[in-house]
């Protein structure tokens, strides 16, 4: 299985586990809300500083390496969430 199967499998499972926690209601399902957003947002970070970094350092990625350096930020973030979620 590629890289990229494996996150679009282990992001629906984490949107699966997101729902439910949503649909339960309550304060979790506001702070798992709020958490959702932060974590988008710090995951496009990350991502957006390790492509500058490389460019910086005179090592720009080439299309291929940087789909490969996305797919490895947001599968850890992904990863990380259906293990806590799960």
């Amino acid at each position: 299985m590629t890289d990229a199967a494996i996150l679009s499998a282990e992001a629906g499972a984490v949107m699966l586990l997101r729902t439910f926690k949503l649909m339960a209601g309550g304060a979790a399902a506001s702070r798992e809300a709020e958490r959702m957003v932060g974590e988008k947002v710090a995951a496009g970070f990350e991502l957006a500083g390790a492509l500058s970094a490389a460019a910086a350092r005179g090592r720009p990625h080439t299309p291929d390496s940087a789909a490969r350096k996305a797919l490895s930020v947001y599968r850890r973030h992904v990863r990380a969430n259906r293990k806590r979620l799960g």
